[in-house]
């Protein structure tokens, strides 16, 4: 069976497809076969991230690894009502054929609660919950007290993931690995972020994810989205010079990739 690794929250603007496009081109280039999903039907970002980077190598013809695009069947193939049963079962066939093909299969999920995200979150076998340096962000995971900064609850979405894990041990499944990424740091350790950080760790041991830096706001990840590139791609590609910038994010992505701790990975990026 594939390994399944979901970036999911319940927020926007939070980096969720940039991860999911680096962490699949990451481990295309370890000659692992990749399988990719978008659960967000509207904004597909993900799914145009790959569209732009196999149309971007078809008009140069460089060539490029990179993930599988498996996009849910048509509602239409099924007979059944608009519903749960009807999204499970778009969910479940598409997960059958690219588990067949695939060694590692990455799904973006969209920043709202829908049917297929709870779906995705019980079929996880790594969670990447990506949060913007913020209390705004923490929200999503638990409520604090905002006079002492204790956790008091953990969130909605805290919740569901403990649901999936259920699911995972009831069917007598591997635990669930759920990492949390700091995404969009500044870099400079202002009051607020240690703030948010303490609370972060206390929150870490309570509900049980690990904690870990993610990507720094850099506009390179902007730029890239256009050609479907990503960071690991720049020294492939004629007329890309790396700069001091974009090697501290290359970093940044590799101890990503390490400290995710994925199984049967023999190859650093």
């Amino acid at each position: 069976m594939a390994h399944i690794i979901v970036v999911g929250n319940e927020k926007g603007g939070s980096g969720k497809s940039t991860v999911s496009m680096h962490v699949s081109v990451a481990l295309s280039r370890m000659g692992l076969r990749v399988g990719a999903m978008d659960l967000d039907v509207r904004q597909l970002s993900f799914g145009r991230y790959i569209e732009n980077r196999i149309s971007w190598t078809a008009r140069t013809g460089l060539t490029l690894p990179g993930p599988h695009f498996y996009p849910l069947p048509d509602a239409k193939g099924f007979d059944l009502p608009d519903g749960p049963a009807l999204h499970d079962a778009r969910m479940s066939a598409a997960l059958e054929v690219a588990s067949g093909e695939s060694d590692y299969i990455v799904i973006d999920c969209p920043g709202s609660y829908t049917r297929l995200s709870q779906f995705a979150h019980s079929v996880a076998d790594t969670l990447i919950t990506p949060i913007n340096d913020s209390f705004i962000d923490f929200d999503l995971l638990a409520r604090i007290d905002p006079e002492t900064g204790k956790v008091l609850a953990p969130s909605i979405y805290s919740e569901m993931v403990w649901k999936a894990r259920q699911t995972r041990a009831e069917a007598g499944l591997k635990p669930l690995n759920w990492v949390v990424l700091r995404n969009r740091m500044g870099t400079t350790a202002m009051h607020n972020k240690r703030k948010v950080g303490a609370a972060l760790e206390e929150l870490s041991r309570r509900i049980g994810f690990r904690l870990a830096p993610g990507f720094s706001e850099r506009v390179i990840f902007r730029e890239l989205f256009p050609k479907g590139l990503t960071l690991l791609d720049l020294n492939d590609v004629s007329g890309e010079s790396l700069t001091m910038s974009h090697i501290a994010a290359r970093q940044e992505l590799r101890e990503l990739i390490q400290l995710l701790e994925l199984p049967d990975l023999a190859v650093t990026v």
